[in-house]
């Protein structure tokens, strides 16, 4: 299985909305320019998250998008599945061997079970914790 840019920019676009919780709605421009992509591509994504009931549009001269949930109740899973489909990481795996089998099993459980059990206020914590310490300047 890869994930496409659809799943990456679905995080990415429902990321930046849990960041923006209790400020209002965010415009897919305003994303767009801060994370330097294609708002014409955002806006591609932002159909089936909408579809999907992920996110909830806000229309209006200060319209745009809010997440439809707590960023604790929305998964990672949640956002690939809409935007990539079903999570599988060998077709036709009945034709394989039951060794074989078996292990592609283990893996598509261990990466359903990872993404269903990440939620984006998981996601939020740990970029805190990933930050650069400002508090020290080391020169060489």
């Amino acid at each position: 299985m890869k994930i496409t840019t659809k799943g990456r920019y679905g995080l990415t676009i429902t990321l930046e909305l849990a960041r923006q919780i209790g400020t209002g709605p965010t415009s897919l421009r305003s994303i767009a320019e801060k994370k330097n992509l294609s708002e014409h591509y955002l806006e591609q994504l932002i159909g089936p998250l909408r579809n999907a009931g992920i996110v909830k549009s806000i229309r209006g001269a200060h319209g745009g998008y809010i997440l439809n949930a707590d960023p604790s109740e929305i998964t990672a899973g949640d956002i690939i599945r809409t935007l990539e489909g079903p999570i599988v990481l060998v077709e036709s795996m009945e034709d394989e061997e039951a060794a074989q089998r078996e292990l592609w099993t283990i893996m598509r459980d261990a990466v359903r079970n990872v993404l269903d059990n990440t939620t984006l206020a998981d996601l939020l914590a740990n970029e805190s914790k990933s930050e650069p310490d400002d508090g020290y300047m080391f020169y060489i």
